[in-house]
């Protein structure tokens, strides 16, 4: 992969580029994809790093939706099922396989779950992750080891997907990259620009990192910044009304004694009418998620007492265990960027789920909504979108059977696993240097040649970058995350040539920020 110095010069040829798409996020980088793809000239700037925001912070799940298909949205099922097959076919060493099992206390709830979980399965027609069967009491209680078993009836076990977010938003950097596209983080868009008809031509940039400005030639814009659209809309129409309302979404994270199995617990309905998952991950398990109104949108949003609350609550009610504030290990928000209604409305069901193209006098385009799993789609239906709005020349999209950076089948069963191709390269860093081959913490398995990889080769430019979207530190310990922050800094500063007063800052910014993912 190119550095980041090498992306930055991309900027200096004076070049028109076809596309350039603001946003590194899962839809501004499955957009790069696809583009570049297809062979366009295609750049793509993110103010942060990349999944900073929404795209970090999901219920790590690749999934139908079994929550739409209750409320009747079976277009929306369908094609989230195919996705999920696709990326699955795509991207094997990140999307996993996940049984899930919904527990039931009465005769009608198992009829209703299997019944609903039979159509889920026959939705996904030729990408089914597995069969729905029914599970006595006794199979429920192995399949979710730490679950109270009273007043149990038995249960449901379905398959949907499991995923590392923020991983596979690096890959689609990376594949993006080897498809052409030029890629950039810490890259903040501060202006767009118009011929005199009052069509978009282009844009100024702010490189965050040295403070020098670039200006840009462009024959299309997508505006694929989640929460953030209504800011890049309001540069090119001062003064509009919001598009967008964010929803806020919040995960605990506990150590995986609250529950044992392999498999996900799945409580359809909860005491307002939500779904809560509790879902393994990294050794971890995270349970959510709320889905809170907000009237304003933030890079590092907070938990509300009261959503904590909930979700301790639910938890507790199923687990054997009631976990409390003192076992959360890590608390995380995101922001889903919903659709904004046009009457008033507190109620997020109200509010579309499914992604949303808008097009502007200008020529702006604008994608928004959806989720994870759709990724690819949304991408899609945005490039054709911007084909016959700057009226490029027609290429077919690839994406349906592009392999994404890391692709491979072959397990060797050890963490490493996530990095699908990459990993024999972290192993051979580890043995040019067995410093490298070092552990950052006891509790983890990371090591110091990660570290390295991600500075050279995935752009990493400082201690968050590594531990809480190329690690996940962050998200599954934030304590942890803390211990680790003067290695993690001393290993980046001596690959970027970074001074030991940089060195300070970063361990001070990053324990500054972690401490936000504390309870207590």
């Amino acid at each position: 992969m190119k550095t980041r110095q090498e992306q930055v010069a991309s900027l200096q040829d004076g070049a028109v580029w076809d596309i350039v798409i603001i946003g590194g996020g899962a839809t501004g980088l499955g957009c790069a994809v696809d583009a570049a793809s297809r062979g366009y000239k295609t750049l793509l700037l993110e103010q942060y790093d990349f999944a900073k925001g929404t795209s970090s912070r999901s219920t790590k799940l690749v999934h139908g939706g079994v929550r739409y298909l209750a409320q009747g949205d079976v277009a929306l099922v369908r094609e989230a099922l195919k996705e999920r097959g696709l990326l699955f076919q795509n991207a094997p060493h990140l999307v996993n396989k996940q049984a899930f099992v919904i527990p039931c206390f009465d005769w009608f709830s198992k009829a209703k779950y299997l019944i609903g979980l039979k159509m889920y399965d026959w939705l996904s027609g030729r990408f089914s992750f597995g069969s729905s069967v029914y599970l006595n009491k006794k199979k429920v209680i192995d399949s979710l080891q730490g679950i109270s078993g009273k007043n149990l009836a038995g249960g449901i076990e379905y398959y949907d997907g499991q995923f590392d977010d923020a991983r596979l938003a690096v890959n689609l950097a990376q594949t993006a990259i080897e498809n052409g596209a030029s890629v950039l983080n810490y890259a903040k868009v501060v202006s767009l620009s118009k011929d005199d008809k009052g069509t978009l031509n282009g844009l100024e940039l702010l490189d965050v990192e040295t403070d020098q400005k670039y200006t840009v030639q462009a024959k299309a814009i997508v505006n694929a910044t989640g929460v953030f659209v209504d800011d890049i809309l309001s540069m090119d129409t001062p003064g509009r009304k919001p598009m967008v309302r964010p929803s806020q979404g919040v995960h605990l994270v506990l150590d995986r004694s609250f529950m044992k199995g392999n498999s996900a617990l799945m409580i359809p309905e909860t005491s307002d009418g939500r779904v809560l998952f509790a879902v393994p991950w990294h050794e971890h398990l995270v349970v959510g998620t709320t889905d809170t109104l907000l009237d304003s949108h933030s890079l590092e949003p907070r938990a509300l007492q009261k959503e904590v609350e909930f979700i301790l609550q639910t938890a507790g009610a199923y687990l054997e265990k009631a976990p409390t504030e003192a076992d959360v290990l890590s608390v995380f928000a995101g922001l889903r960027p919903l659709a904004a209604p046009d009457k008033s409305t507190s109620k997020t069901k109200e509010i579309s789920r499914s992604h949303k193209l808008i097009v502007n006098q200008s020529g702006l385009v604008t994608i928004t909504g959806g989720k994870w799993t759709t990724y690819r789609k949304m991408a899609e239906d945005t490039i054709d979108q911007v084909i016959k709005t700057a009226a490029l020349s027609m290429k077919e999209c690839v994406t349906e059977n592009l392999k994404i950076h890391g692709y491979t089948t072959q397990k060797t069963e050890t963490y490493l696993d996530i990095y699908g191709s990459d990993a024999q390269n972290i192993r051979l860093l580890s043995h040019s240097n067995p410093s490298l081959a070092e552990e950052l913490d006891s509790k983890f398995p990371y090591t110091g040649a990660e570290v390295v990889w991600f500075v050279r080769n995935e752009m990493a430019r400082n201690v968050e970058d590594v531990l809480a979207r190329r690690l996940r530190v962050l998200f599954l310990d934030a304590k942890a995350a803390i211990d680790m922050a003067p290695k993690v800094a001393a290993l980046i500063a001596s690959e970027l040539n970074m001074s030991k007063e940089w060195e300070t800052q970063q361990i001070a910014d990053f324990t500054t920020l972690a401490k936000g993912y504390l309870l207590k």
